[in-house]
């Protein structure tokens, strides 16, 4: 998607049309929320990307396109960073509680967003708030500026955010259940299901909704979400990510874990990491590296803790925790990383084969587009759907373990390695490559000019630009 360069003093005369992005303060959600924003700047129109200066600047630091940050039309806002405790990550808890003090942050952004937006709307003749379904409460004054128009943007599976709805619904309206659904018990702790609740009810007045997501992965599940919001109009613009690689081949800070990646085989080696919101318990760890070593197969390892709320205090690395010369011992077969890696790049390589996830809809998205086969090994939130959708719809993975199985404590080396050679190592996993290259194709095509997801990006583009 092109994207053209306009000089920023032109967003402050009286423009045509300004959009306002509002991001959740979490990095899947910021990262999306930015990908997008560069999209809509790729039309010539001003954006503005206003959050709260901690996950602003967290946003810009891990952005892996700068390429495109740099020609975009964007002007980051950095609102006050609220007062939140940081605690470190707590392996042992089911659902990411050190999360839970940044959530109630967010909520103290509503005044300084508000006040924004009283600031720039007499700048431009209509004011288009795009806000992350988890700040719909945060957004809820611009029902009082006449000329602005709130549009939700959804950064998850729509298969996971619709039958997440209607379980919490209690299953309001008859509708063909998929067989063996995982059920919400253990996804989600109290806290965050009221934090969900408080917005739905402001998420009632927006006029219409962004999907990061497209049609080719899953159509019938977007068809099923237009017919539950008749009155209001859907976009699925996704995936954001196609054109963000950036293999780091001309510049001189390629990472280290590219170079290994150059002198693999082809489709040999499982990139294995769990996101940003997860932290595994040390015998956890200990049986996953065993059941690594055990699978006899290649393997990049993204080990480390999950992000704070402020990713600027304090270290992210833990205490060591793997078997004893375990790293000597897989020399050339596997590689450890301790901080922060390329996703985007590991999956777009060549010579990546798998990827073990714990199925975050960003990392499946970008896993798909890139043709890579899923180890699926979900942990909180939306995963364990996300999870189902990847392994038992789509066909494009394999389970580490049943949701409801997975549950029960740490998940054993053996199992660990069965799962891992089955994708890797196996005809069944051959075909499930075949299927994820064919889908990955579709989705890339998707974006492109023409492409299902390119058009209703356009769609979105000449209605608020009408």
């Amino acid at each position: 998607m092109g994207v053209h360069n306009q000089h920023p003093s032109h967003a402050y005369k009286q423009a045509e049309v300004v959009v306002i992005m509002v991001p959740f303060p979490c990095y899947s959600h910021l990262n999306q929320v930015l990908q997008l924003s560069c999209l809509i700047s790729s039309y010539n129109v001003p954006v503005h990307y206003a959050c709260s200066a901690t996950h602003v600047h967290q946003a810009k630091l891990r952005f892996n396109a700068k390429n495109r940050l740099s020609y975009a039309q964007i002007h980051f806002h950095e609102l006050p960073t609220p007062p939140f405790l940081s605690p470190p990550p707590d392996p042992n808890s089911k659902f990411p509680s050190h999360l839970l003090p940044s959530i109630e942050a967010s909520l103290q952004l509503r005044d300084p967003i508000t006040e924004f937006l009283h600031k720039i709307s007499p700048m431009a003749r209509r004011v288009i708030v795009v806000h992350d379904d988890l700040m719909a409460y945060v957004v809820q004054d611009t029902a009082t500026i006449p000329n602005t128009e709130t549009y939700s943007f959804n950064p998850t599976c729509t298969f996971s955010s619709f039958f997440d709805v209607w379980q919490m619904m209690g299953k309001p309206f008859q509708l063909e259940e998929p067989q063996e659904l995982p059920s919400l018990e253990g996804c989600y702790n109290s806290e965050f299901l009221n934090f969900i609740t408080l917005q739905i009810d402001f998420l009632k007045s927006t006029s219409g909704t962004i999907i990061n997501s497209c049609r080719s992965i899953e159509g019938t599940y977007i068809d099923l979400e237009v017919q539950l919001h008749k009155n209001k109009q859907i976009w699925a613009v996704g995936p954001f990510n196609t054109g963000a690689v950036d293999d780091g081949k001309n510049s001189n800070n390629q990472h280290k874990c590219l170079e290994w990646l150059d002198k693999q085989d082809l489709k040999s080696v499982l990139y294995v990491s769990f996101g940003t919101t997860t932290s595994l318990t040390n015998q956890q760890i200990k049986e996953l590296a065993i059941g690594l070593e055990q699978s006899g197969q290649k393997f990049i390892w993204v080990l480390r803790d999950a992000d704070k709320g402020d990713i600027f205090t304090g270290d992210v690395k833990r205490a060591e925790v793997l078997p004893e010369g375990y790293e000597e011992r897989l020399k050339g077969v596997g590689l450890v990383v301790r901080d922060w890696a390329p996703q985007l790049e590991i999956l777009a390589h060549q010579s990546t084969g798998g990827f073990m996830s714990h199925c975050g809809w960003n990392s499946c998205l970008e896993s798909i587009t890139m043709g890579v086969p899923i180890v699926a090994w979900p942990m909180h939130s939306d995963q364990p759907k996300n999870a189902f959708l990847v392994t038992d719809i789509l066909k494009v993975g394999v389970v580490v373990k049943q949701w409801a199985d997975l549950q029960e404590g740490v998940v054993a080396s053996s199992t660990i390695a069965e799962a891992v050679k089955k994708l890797m190592a196996s005809r069944e996993g051959e075909e499930m490559r075949k299927r994820t290259e064919e889908l990955g194709g579709a989705t890339r095509k998707a974006v492109e000019e023409g492409g299902v997801s390119r058009m209703e990006l356009d769609s979105f583009i000449a209605h608020i630009t009408r």
